[in-house]
Formats: structure tokens, C-alpha cells, sequence
């Protein structure tokens, strides 16, 4: 068991993953479906427990991660690939969707932040979009720290700036998209509040505290 292995099993221990997987395909099919045509080749990197890559709808999905418990979580149709994210340049070509969610923190320092935007620019088609949710530190000062293994201090502002340097154009940006997940929560939130949030933006302006962004490849 690697490190990662053992430390989401800790984190996620008192989540239901059943009910974090149907909290999100509400979240896919409400929101990321918009950005994803049904031929579209989709790669999910640091896919984790497989909430998104499993509830979009594309001719070829795949999935990355270093840990190789995520592909226990994956459904059929998907390709995993147990690597680093740095090597997309080398396993992928051709994308047209890039999923990123609650991954870029994580990375050792903005040089690394550098390298993987760049990557991931490379490896899509010219139009090509990558969809990034992650939690901004604008709104979680402190709650942002409590996690081990977060490492790069990102604001919807800073994220977009670095896009932008590397190419890409940014066509949505939403800076209080979801509210966050802290360690606290127990995905006890009725299903149908869930759907009713995402149809009045109004409301993520109290609540929302991960941005959601979207940056095109030219």
C-alpha cells in the first residue's frame, strides 16, 4: 500500500463513497456535461474515487492516478493508467477534455503547477478545454491548510493568471462554485438540495467556496 493509498483511507473513512458518487453525478450531469460532447476523448487526472470520469457521457474516457486503488472504483469503460501526472505528455495525445479536481493543491510548488499546465496544454487539441474545481483559498484561509498533503495556495485569480502564461484562454470562471467538503462532513446532504443549489447560482454566493474554472486551448 502506497502513501497516498493509506492516507485517503484515513480522510475518507467516515464517508459514504455510494452517496459522495451520487452527490457528484448530479454535479456532472447539471454542470460538466455542458462542456463535454458525446465524442469527445476525456481524460481524468488524479481521478481518485472515479466521481467524475465514471458520471460524464463521452465516446472514450480515461483516468490517471498514482494510486492504484483508484482503478478499483473506475467503471468498465474506462481506461486506467497507474502513473504521474507529469507523464500525460508521454501516455496522451489528442484530448479534448482534461478533468482536474481538488489535484493542483497538491502539487510541491508552483514550478510543478508550471510544468503540469504546460503538459496538459500539449497534450489537448487545439480547442480543447480543461475543467478545474478545487477549493480557493480566498474563502478557506485556514481550512485550506488542514489537509496534509496541500501544498500550492491557489485563488480563482492566481490559478487563472497561471493558465494564461501557459495559453490557455479562460472562458468560464467561477470563483464560489461548491461548497467545500471539510474533513467534518459526513455527505449527509438530502440529494435534492443539491440539485435545487445548482439551479440558483444566487445561492453560491453564501455557500460556494471551490472555484470552478474553465480554460480553452486556442
Amino acid at each position: 500500500m502506497n502513501d497516498n493509498s493509506k492516507l485517503y483511507k484515513i480522510r475518507y473513512r467516515d464517508i459514504s463513497l455510494e452517496r459522495k458518487n451520487l452527490a457528484w453525478k448530479i454535479v456532472c450531469e447539471k454542470i460538466y456535461q455542458k462542456y463535454i460532447n458525446s465524442n469527445d476523448t476525456v481524460l481524468d487526472v488524479a481521478s481518485g474515487h472515479g466521481e467524475f470520469i465514471n458520471n460524464i457521457h463521452s465516446k472514450c474516457k480515461m483516468a490517471l492516478d498514482l494510486n492504484p486503488d483508484a482503478a478499483l472504483f473506475l467503471d468498465k469503460n474506462i481506461v486506467f493508467h497507474n502513473i504521474n501526472a507529469f507523464e500525460i505528455k508521454n501516455k496522451f495525445k489528442n484530448l479534448d477534455v482534461i478533468l482536474v479536481s481538488n489535484f493542483l493543491e497538491h502539487l510541491a510548488d508552483k514550478k510543478e503547477l508550471d510544468n503540469f499546465l504546460h503538459l496538459a496544454f500539449e497534450a489537448l487539441n487545439p480547442g480543447g478545454r480543461m475543467l478545474i474545481v478545487g477549493p480557493n483559498l480566498r474563502y478557506l484561509p485556514g481550512k485550506y491548510w488542514d489537509y496534509y498533503d496541500h501544498n500550492v495556495g491557489l485563488t480563482h485569480f492566481s490559478l487563472m493568471e497561471a493558465l494564461e502564461l501557459t495559453g490557455f484562454k479562460i472562458s468560464k470562471c467561477i470563483d464560489r462554485f461548491l461548497p467545500h467538503l471539510d474533513r467534518g462532513s459526513k455527505m449527509k446532504t438530502p440529494l435534492c438540495f443539491i440539485r435545487l443549489y445548482l439551479l440558483f447560482p444566487f445561492m453560491w454566493r453564501f455557500m460556494g467556496a471551490d472555484f470552478f474554472i474553465v480554460a480553452n486551448k486556442p
